[in-house]
């Protein structure tokens, strides 16, 4: 097994914020204008997508409490040559969901049904949080659906997730936010607060993997973190990537859990070291 190590800062030459930039969550730009979008009827539910540019197809999944449109500095740079497809999982943002308990194995039926609405049969993966843990799911139970898997703030096992994270004010910050544009965007905007309660659900007991489901990846794979992630404790991360045959550790400077927002290029630049080679 080959374990590469990336980092994104220069050694000698880290850049100066005015503030922590990882101590912050900037908001995404608008979304730019899709070639298409809808609601697709997946096991149940209504799931809301769109899609953006065209050429080779990347998936990119928004993590647990989010909804699609914080993927928007991605989605502006890869649908230049790239189909960029993103949805709202089940109950987020503008999906319904149903009584049936959250699990993440659910979850990636709910992605890969939507693939076969679409009639995309491949696709590189982009996911964070819950959507890297969905990514690995469907990396370990169908690995024919995925080229390239780029799963960041994932956890394999509860224990990888930082107790800290409860009190944090940066990822309160976020829970806040969420809340907000659940009202404003869900089909149920009064039961934001069943929808918590139904999710905590599934985060209290899952993931829960052994290593040898874990291992036993073996398409091209990047393990990715903020180096401030408030979230998912360091080693978790580097053990998840030393499990996976070949798997890149890319760690990216000054940024949290939230790095898609706090550093965009970084992040979309590491994006493409993966699935553009």
């Amino acid at each position: 097994m080959r374990l590469f190590a990336l980092t994104f800062a220069l050694l000698m030459a880290t850049p100066v914020f005015a503030e922590d930039r990882w101590m912050a969550i900037p908001r995404p730009p608008a979304m730019p204008a899709p070639v298409a979008t809808g609601m697709a009827p997946v096991n149940g539910i209504q799931m809301y997508y769109a899609t953006f540019g065209a050429g080779k197809p990347v998936l990119l999944i928004h993590g647990g409490l989010g909804n699609a449109d914080i993927w928007a500095n991605q989605v502006v740079d890869l649908m230049k040559d790239h189909l960029v497809i993103v949805a709202d999982s089940r109950g987020h943002g503008r999906s319904t969901r149903t009584t049936e308990p959250f699990g993440y194995d659910l979850m990636s039926s709910d992605y890969l049904a939507l693939l076969d609405y679409l009639k995309i049969d491949k696709v590189d993966l982009v996911g964070w949080s819950d959507g890297g843990i969905i990514g690995l799911d469907i990396a370990m139970s169908h690995p024919d659906r995925l080229s390239h898997l780029f799963a960041q703030a994932a956890n394999i096992t509860t224990d990888g997730v930082d107790p800290a994270v409860a009190t944090d004010a940066v990822f309160g910050s976020y829970i806040d936010w969420m809340g907000k544009d659940y009202v404003r965007l869900s089909p149920t905007p009064d039961q934001y607060d069943a929808f918590v309660a139904q999710i905590s659900n599934m985060w209290a007991t899952q993931p829960n993997w052994t290593d040898a489901q874990v291992s036993a990846i073996t398409l091209p794979t990047a393990i990715v973190a903020g180096d401030h992630d408030e979230a998912i404790l360091r080693p978790h991360t580097e053990k998840i990537a030393a499990l996976i045959p070949g798997a890149k550790l890319v760690i990216l400077p000054n940024a949290s859990h939230f790095a898609m927002l706090q550093a965009p290029a970084d992040y979309t630049a590491a994006v493409r070291a993966l699935i553009d080679n």
